[in-house]
């Protein structure tokens, strides 16, 4: 059985890509084709979430077993878990965690199943739509302080650049008392 899978992102409104691949691959050639395709590199704590109809993770596939924190749940490594497995009905949902510090993630739907039509065991891409966000997020650098304050800014442009002689200032006008 040829799975068509969508994969989309939330923070990049035109980004789509559309891949072919075999039920029997593993979750792990998923992996794979989806990094090659987006340009990304493999980190730890990369890993899938099959979701419901409301994108609710409802079991996770994991990169390796290091990463399970919780021993009451089934642990499923994306290299021993074949795509078919999990995905048998046009329409369902999986989300993709690509960068795992900061919990991004790509969500991907199931929108075909085809019988005979082969595809190569690693998968191909068959559509590709806009550009896949950075796989990091970049932190704005802070702009760097100027050597003037601000009341030094002020002081030029008001005085200038030589300030100003205090017996020019007319202390009567200001009703102050000495």
């Amino acid at each position: 059985m040829t799975l068509r899978i969508t994969l989309m992102s939330t923070e990049t409104e035109d980004f789509v890509l559309e891949f072919k691949i075999d039920a029997d691959a593993s979750f792990a050639d998923l992996h794979r084709l989806i990094l090659r395709h987006c340009g990304y590199e493999e980190a730890h704590g990369q890993r899938f979430f099959i979701c419901d109809d409301n994108w609710r993770p409802i079991q996770r596939i994991l990169l390796s077993d290091e990463e399970n924190v919780d021993i009451d749940e089934d642990v499923y490594l994306m290299h021993d878990t074949d795509l078919g497995e999990f995905l048998e009905d046009e329409g369902q949902r999986l989300a993709y965690r690509f960068d795992p510090e900061n919990r991004r993630m790509l969500l991907l739907e199931l929108t075909e199943t085809t019988f005979g039509d082969p595809v190569p065991a690693e998968g191909i891409l068959t559509r590709r739509h806009g550009q896949s966000p950075d796989q990091y997020l970049i932190a704005e650098e802070p702009k760097p302080a100027t050597t003037n304050t601000i009341s030094e800014e002020l002081e030029e442009e008001f005085y200038g650049e030589d300030g100003f002689e205090e017996e020019d200032l007319d202390m009567e006008g200001f009703d102050i008392l000495e």
